[in-house]
């Protein structure tokens, strides 16, 4: 008879886990705690000097108030007052204009500086620095300079266009010259900006690209249109995004050269605003506009935004 032996499983006995350490929480981790320390000063600045202020614009909006006397309850008065006022439309297309027009020459002045002063010449620093001057100067003292610059009979810009037979125009007081005119010393201004974010640009797309273009018998332009630009593209996408931020709050020029003259042929949007609240002290109707400037700052910066997966090349 034979014998047959049963093999039992054995129960395996569980081990018990031992107790995981429980994990640091990150605000006690060192570096984390080193980055908001550091973070902390431009945060403080951006919720007092950005978000605050936007705020208490949209608090001021929905009132009517004279900054004397206490503030009353308008709702949405302010806003219905937008529709029919045609100074408002008015400053809303010159600012609109001015964009559209200085923001295209400036990057296009910008870019081909930075062309010229990225070759290896001799004393190129030089040059950089002069070039950069004009965006370091304030403002003001820029408008009054152009101010002489644009004097109709004994200004510089008309005795050059005199030598050259053309008879200038009375840029500041003209119709037609004046936005051109503020265009042209806007550019003068601000190229210097994009001239240093483009020539950081250049310097760090790397030259065996341009040597296999080489190879490839690329031309100059197609080296430009395949190479330079693809690579540059990120540089490119910020300048545009802050050149159409900053003028569209264009303000101190137009003040100063103009006034906003002739007629409203210069009041820009910012300049308005400015004068709705603190000339004719209609605060309510002010941050109303403000609202709305900032509502179309926000909607092209983000149309922006969408095209940049499109348009903008990061190497990695």
């Amino acid at each position: 008879m034979a014998l047959t032996t049963t093999t039992e499983p054995v129960a395996a006995t569980a081990v018990p886990p031992s107790p995981a350490s429980k994990p640091t929480p990150r605000w006690r981790n060192r570096e984390s705690l080193t980055a908001w320390l550091f973070l902390l000063p431009s945060l403080i600045g951006f919720l007092i000097f950005t978000a605050g202020p936007v705020l208490a614009a949209g608090v001021i909006s929905l009132l009517d108030w004279n900054l004397f006397s206490p503030p009353t309850w308008a709702g949405l008065r302010n806003f219905a007052r937008l529709g029919p006022d045609p100074t408002f439309w008015s400053a809303l297309g010159n600012t609109a204009y001015f964009t559209f027009v200085s923001v295209p020459l400036t990057i296009l002045v910008s870019l081909a500086l930075a062309l010229l002063l990225n070759q290896g010449l001799r004393r190129i620093a030089v040059f950089r620095s002069l070039l950069l001057l004009p965006y370091a100067t304030i403002t003001v003292a820029v408008a009054f300079v152009w101010i002489w610059l644009y004097i109709p009979h004994d200004g510089l810009v008309n005795a050059v266009l005199g030598i050259l037979g053309i008879d200038g125009p009375a840029w500041l007081i003209s119709d037609n010259w004046a936005m051109p005119a503020l265009i042209l010393m806007s550019v003068w201004k601000s190229f210097g900006f994009g001239m240093v974010v483009f020539l950081a640009g250049l310097q760090a797309i790397p030259q065996q690209l341009y040597e296999a273009a080489r190879v490839d018998g690329t031309s100059p332009w197609q080296s430009f249109r395949n190479v330079t630009l693809p690579m540059l593209s990120p540089a490119l996408f910020f300048v545009i995004v802050t050149s159409i931020i900053g003028s569209f709050q264009v303000f101190d020029q137009a003040l100063i050269m103009t006034n906003g003259g002739p007629g409203t042929r210069t009041t820009t949007l910012v300049m308005y605003i400015y004068r709705t609240g603190f000339e004719n002290y209609d605060q309510g109707y002010a941050a109303a506009q403000s609202l709305v400037l900032f509502a179309f700052i926000v909607l092209i910066t983000a149309t922006q935004f969408s095209f940049q997966k499109r348009l903008v090349h990061y190497d990695n």
